[in-house]
């Protein structure tokens, strides 16, 4: 009798467990939750009205003073300050590899102006399209133009050239500049001072071996010199 009624109860559970599980989709609230505005939090997108802050603005700015991974510290050159401009330099040197990449932003960026050869002869001037003349990077006014200068107008653009800012992040600007300087070096320009010098592998071996040597000499005389 005992053994027969907890089969009852056992079915009688089971059935209405199973029951309970499966509704028929006719019951979908999930019944009483503890903190609903936790489990359900809302969303925000993007460039959304958002209650929250004072602006009412969901895009937040970077906290001040902080620098993208990646990314150069600011310059802080104030555009129509041309006495900075003349001043102004950079600590960066590049590699072969990076002046290569130099070239191939100037023939993106500045080429269809101021020309392959950094002539002036883009294809833009050279369609007739323009009736001013791109700077010649090869002519005697810009030879010797400070690289600070040359950046302020990637930066902020002069005269008919618009600001490049937006295209070219700081890395590529001095990039491209020191690509203006190495080909204006070989036309008769100031000496290009913004390549990195790599020292060969082998060199670098060979100074290990040289020294290496030498302290085994050294070692030898103080030891002949005790004895």
């Amino acid at each position: 009798m005992n053994k027969t009624k907890s089969i009852v109860v056992a079915g009688l559970m089971m059935g209405l467990g199973l029951a309970a599980c499966n509704s028929g989709d006719m019951r979908r609230n999930p019944g009483k939750i503890y903190a609903p505005d936790m489990t359900y939090s809302r969303a925000y997108d993007a460039y959304t009205a958002n209650p929250n802050f004072a602006d009412s603005q969901t895009s937040r700015p970077p906290v001040a003073g902080t620098v993208a991974m990646g990314h150069a510290l600011p310059d802080h050159l104030m555009e129509g300050d041309t006495n900075s401009y003349k001043t102004f330099t950079t600590d960066m040197r590049f590699t072969d590899a990076q002046m290569e990449e130099g070239r191939r932003l100037f023939n993106i960026y500045c080429g269809i102006c101021h020309g392959t050869n950094l002539d002036g002869q883009g294809p833009l001037y050279a369609s007739g399209k323009f009736a001013a003349m791109p700077a010649n990077f090869k002519d005697g006014k810009y030879l010797h133009m400070p690289v600070g200068t040359m950046y302020a107008a990637v930066k902020f653009g002069k005269n008919m050239m618009g600001s490049y800012a937006s295209q070219l992040d700081v890395k590529q600007r001095w990039m491209i500049i020191a690509y203006i300087k190495k080909m204006q070096a070989a036309n008769g320009g100031d000496a290009f001072t913004m390549g990195m010098t790599e020292t060969p592998a082998a060199t670098q071996f060979d100074t290990v071996k040289v020294t290496k040597n030498t302290i085994i000499a050294e070692n030898a005389v103080k030891v002949e010199a005790k004895h």
